[in-house]
Formats: structure tokens, sequence, C-alpha cells
């Protein structure tokens, strides 16, 4: 396509047609010309706001730039109601391509009931894949909000679903033709669809009234926001490798590529700490989702790990280990 804004006419129809979740908080949505959003709020309400590109994939980056946002709202509690997208297109790009993006955009938005509130489309020399940056915006009661620094000494961690979903689809999607050379293609497939279990807003919405702290596990997998949970609320853990819940999928593709799986990108899994473990585990179950405790936080310093009865001291968080296998 040409660099540059798409036309009037491609706008209106590949982009803006696509979407069609309605919202009443929403008094200003998407439209040629508009460059603003507006929405409103209850009196006792208040705005959470996130941003987040899609950087380290180049399939599924639709679907993916909708769940890592609304994962982010949900980890404060928030109820994510729109989204605001930056959508940079490389100059190689086709009409279809983009369609299909939009399409996959719209269909996790309708799941959701989370309005695209606009935002900005462009062909661009600037990038040579294309490049998705969301900011959400979610709602909560303000006396509901958490905060990713309100863990305290003695509690219980928890951590939903398994470790590692988004990484294992990710990694089974990009090398799929390498990696039919050693896994069976329903083994791949499986992999594949771990993108499928990657929202964490039910968890969030089901923990909130459990939690002091909620932080949904990305980039660093659940090693760095382990990290990240214990630096903002000033405590120490310790937790056991064994009673982290991770697929074999993750295993062994992580295997393959010598990756370490809990420092993997893991969207679909959110931590949480909590006074109430056994009572969150408990509630999650009757939701359908997978609560499992992991360790519990310590009123010191120290950040521990077990593995096989053996301690030993967390180190800060480097890059991902995704981006390992690009290299």
């Amino acid at each position: 396509m040409k660099i540059g804004k798409l036309s009037e006419s491609a706008l209106q129809k590949i982009i803006i047609e696509q979407f069609r979740t309605k919202r009443e908080e929403v008094l200003i949505g998407p439209g040629i010309g508009e460059d603003c959003t507006a929405l409103k709020l209850e009196p006792d309400e208040v705005f959470v706001a996130s941003t987040d590109p899609i950087t380290g994939a180049t399939k599924d980056v639709g679907h993916l730039a909708v769940h890592v946002t609304a994962n982010d709202l949900a980890s404060s509690g928030a109820e994510p109601v729109g989204l605001m997208v930056t959508a940079l297109f490389p100059e190689s790009i086709k009409e279809y391509q983009i369609r299909e993006m939009i399409h996959q955009m719209n269909e996790e938005c309708e799941k959701m009931s989370i309005m695209v509130l606009g935002g900005h489309t462009e062909v661009t020399e600037a990038v040579n894949q294309p490049v998705l940056s969301v900011t959400g915006i979610g709602k909560v009661k303000e006396d509901q909000l958490i905060l990713s620094e309100g863990a305290k000494p003695g509690q219980d961690i928890v951590v939903t679903k398994y470790v590692g979903l988004e990484g294992t689809g990710i990694i089974a999607n990009e090398k799929e033709d390498e990696l039919a050379e050693w896994f069976s293609s329903s083994f791949i497939q499986e992999a594949k669809d771990c993108l499928g279990d990657i929202s964490v807003v039910p968890d969030g919405m089901t923990a909130k009234k459990y939690a002091s702290s909620m932080h949904d596990i990305t980039e660093g997998g659940v090693y760095g926001a382990l990290w990240e949970v214990a630096k903002a609320s000033g405590v120490g853990f310790e937790v056991t490798v064994e009673d982290i819940p991770i697929k074999q999928h993750t295993i062994e593709l992580c295997e393959k590529y010598d990756l370490n799986p809990y420092q993997l990108i893991s969207s679909g899994s959110m931590l949480i700490t909590t006074d109430y473990g056994r009572e969150l585990v408990a509630a999650l179950k009757q939701k359908g989702i997978k609560g499992t405790i992991i360790g519990h936080t310590t009123d010191s310093k120290n950040k521990l790990v077990y593995r096989q009865g053996k301690a030993a001291n967390m180190e800060a968080p480097k890059q991902d280990e995704l981006y390992k296998i690009y290299q």
C-alpha cells in the first residue's frame, strides 16, 4: 500500500465499519475526522488507563493487542471499557492483511464488550512488520482500585491458569514449520491454541474481592512478575518452582529453544497476593479458572525460589526469553 494515512474510503471500509461494539459511557467514538474520544463516568468511579505495543509477534497481533491491554486493566480491578489503537503498517502490507487484523481485534472486543474508541492508522517505511500500540481505558469504583504495590507480608501468592501460555502460542505460530521436524501436528496445534486462553479479565474480576495486589504476568514471565510486585510492595517472597502451574507444551518448546519457561511472556496468567488463598482458589474454580498457591510473601527483602527443596535468590529480571527465538 502507499505510504501515508489510509484513504478515507479505505479507513471507513477496512477499519471503522468492522468495529461494532457500542457502550453507553462513550460520547464520541471512532469516525472520519474525529481525533479524540470522550467518555462519562458515574460519580464514584475512576478511569484506569494502560498502554502496550505488540512487537514480539507477527501473527495473531490483532488478537494479542486487545488482550494484553485488557489484562492490564483487569489487574487494577477495572472493567475494560474501550481501546485507542495506533496501527503502523509496512509498505508491503496488503489490504486483506489489515482487514484480518482488524477482524481479530473486533472479534475479541465483542467477546468482552470493549469498544474501539478511535486511533490512528498509517503506512510507513519506519516499520518492517505491523506494529499495533493500544491504549486501554477501564473503569472501577474508586474504593475497589487495586495496585501492584498492595502486597503485604504473610500473604498467599496465587497464580491463575498456567504460566507461559502467550509465549507458547507465539513460538508455535512463529516456528511452526521448524517445529514440525520434531513434534506432531496435533501437539503444535495444541500449543498454538494456548493463545485462545490469554485473557485474565475473568480472573481479575473474580479475584479482586480477595486480592491485596494483582499483576498480569507478561514480559519476564512469572519470575519477572514476582520481582515487580515484591519491589513495588517492599516485601520478600518464598515460592516453590514445582508448584508453579505449567503445561507440558511450554516445557518442551522451551527445552527445544533453550529458554527458561519461568521467564517467558505469560499473558493468560495472573499473579495475586491475598490473605485468603484457599478461598480465592475455590472462587476461581467455581468460574472454571484454575488457581494455584505457589508460595507466600515475607517481611524480608529476600526473593527466594525453592527447587527440589533447595533455596536460591532470584536475580533481577532480564530480557524476556521469547526474543531468543528470533536470534
